[in-house]
């Protein structure tokens, strides 16, 4: 029974739907504007008139969600998968009409909220950095709308995506990754503040950090646009980057010598190998430091055939002749300038060297001052030796104070001089002594002089006179008559030449048997001359 009543309940409902439809399709003319509460906003112009009422409302019930959202199949789908700002806290629970209700005529704005205030975040995509300074126009626009559908759509927040490109032109023309947020935030796009060089191939070290990125990427036109190339860079070697200014002498790979930190810095430099430069360190150079001859670089090619070209010429020119430049391996070698293999047969061209003068230092004759000096210092003895003899011998002897005449180069002691030149030959004794025993004397004074002239042939000019004048004739005592140059012995006197002629026992009797020695002026000596000779005086 029950059953029954719904189902004519539901007949006339259904009778009463189409009667009333009928009615309104006769006077639709007439009884719009009864019905309709007012014009339909701009957006929903083309849904006026009474046939289409229920294409928004549900006969007997307000205006449906669901019947929205049969129009507005984008937003339903964005909902459907909760994105957007109809799915946030906002707006969820909401019904359609309470934010966009309609028929307050054709000018009606059916979207409205304030720009200004309004929070981006709730559509799921926050403002930031420079994105926060832009108006809503600036990005809503239809030209980054791909969705044909949305397109048409005259007024519409719709459409855009949250990818940068699909907004920004791709700079890098798909040569890079098309999430721009990998390396740059939303502040600006210069510079690419997030991009970390450590996770490309090529990591930046040393100088290299502080080198400008455009210094590598170098700009160029690609596809009529300006383009900076960031990929496919070579850089397995330094020289696709750097001049190899060895001209790959030394290999392709400088970090075998340099490092990132500086090309001026040398690692491992104790075991480069410096003859592949074709200049074989050896000697003292191998433990000179490289920046004492590479000055500015070490690329830089130094002049190296003479020593001069980087060691001063300390000689200040002294060894060059006319048309000819010796180099200072003429007398030095590598392992010091102390020292000299100048040898004796060198120096035979100039000085021969001789007797003590091959056992004497160069410094001796050379460095007489603080400097060294090889040139004009003279070939003649009194060049380097003190003359002790000047004015003492007479040039006769002693020609252009030349020491050779009396002296070799042995020893001064050794004197080769031919004493027969004088007036003085040197016999028996005399052709011991030394020179100086003869020519210098102490004076009273202590003082050692010299004397080569105004000395006399006269024994007591040397030796003392043991007979205290006995023998003196007109006050010269000639020691010859009875002694000779060999030794004191009266060799040459003869007894028999005096006033007492020794005869019989008399030549048989000692000197000494008749002259006594005897004391005088407190000085004891033999007296030879006897004033008494008669028999008497000794019997």
């Amino acid at each position: 029974m029950l059953a029954l009543q719904k189902k004519c309940n539901h007949k006339k409902t259904s009778l009463l739907a189409l009667f009333l439809t009928f009615l309104m399709a006769i006077f639709s003319s007439q009884t719009t504007g009864q019905i309709s509460p007012g014009d339909l906003a701009e957006p929903h112009a083309h849904l006026e008139g009474i046939s289409n009422c229920t294409l928004c409302h549900t006969l007997g019930d307000k205006v449906s969600d669901e019947k929205c959202l049969d129009c507005h199949k984008e937003l339903k789908s964005r909902i459907d998968l909760k994105k957007g700002y109809h799915v946030s806290s906002e707006v969820i629970g909401k019904s359609c009409v309470s934010c966009h209700n309609d028929h307050h005529g054709r000018k009606f704005q059916i979207v409205r909220f304030d720009q200004q205030t309004f929070d981006h975040l709730l559509t799921g995509y926050k403002l930031e950095g420079a994105h926060n300074e832009l108006e809503c126009q600036d990005c809503h626009q239809k030209k980054f709308i791909t969705d044909k559908l949305i397109l048409e759509k005259k007024y519409t927040f719709l459409g855009l995506k949250t990818d940068c490109l699909s907004c920004h032109e791709d700079y890098h023309q798909k040569s890079l990754s098309n999430n721009c947020l990998d390396c740059h935030d939303n502040n600006e796009f210069k510079p690419a503040n997030k991009f970390n060089h450590d996770r490309a191939e090529f990591k930046l070290l040393g100088k290299h950090k502080q080198v400008d990125c455009m210094e590598c990427h170098k700009m160029e036109v690609r596809n009529g646009k300006d383009f900076q190339v960031f990929n496919n860079l070579k850089f397995s070697n330094c020289s696709s980057c750097h001049t190899d200014v060895h001209q790959n002498k030394f290999g392709p790979d400088c970090r075998s010598c340099h490092s990132e930190e500086s090309f001026k810095t040398i690692k491992g430099i104790s075991n480069f190998d410096h003859s592949k430069t074709g200049y074989l360190l050896q000697g003292r150079h191998v433990s000179v430091s490289c920046k004492d001859c590479h000055k500015n670089n070490y690329t830089e090619p130094l002049r190296h055939q003479r020593c001069t070209d980087c060691h001063e010429d300390y000689h200040k020119g002294q060894f060059v002749k006319p048309g000819i430049v010796t180099d200072c391996s003429d007398c030095h070698n590598l392992n010091g300038f102390l020292g000299s293999s100048f040898t004796f047969e060198k120096h035979e061209a100039v000085f021969p060297l001789k007797g003590a003068h091959q056992a004497t230092p160069c410094f001796e004759c050379h460095k007489k001052t603080e400097k060294w000096n090889f040139r004009n210092i003279g070939t003649l003895c009194k060049d380097c030796h003190e003359d002790i003899h000047f004015s003492y011998i007479s040039e006769k002897y002693y020609p252009e104070a030349n020491c050779l005449s009396c002296h070799d180069e042995s020893t001064w002691a050794e004197v080769i001089f031919d004493h027969q030149l004088t007036n003085f030959r040197l016999e028996g004794k005399h052709d011991g002594p030394s020179c100086r025993a003869c020519h210098f004397k102490e004076d009273n004074n202590g003082v050692v002089r010299q004397q080569f002239t105004g000395l006399t042939e006269r024994c007591t000019n040397c030796h003392m006179d043991n007979h205290q004048q006995q023998f003196d004739e007109g006050g010269l005592t000639d020691c010859r008559k009875c002694h000779d140059f060999n030794d004191w012995k009266a060799k040459e006197f003869d007894h028999n030449k005096t006033r007492f002629p020794l005869d019989g026992k008399h030549a048989q009797v000692a000197c000494s048997d008749c002259h006594k020695a005897i004391t005088q002026n407190n000085t004891q000596f033999v007296l030879y001359k006897l004033n008494n000779i008669r028999c008497e005086s000794c019997h």
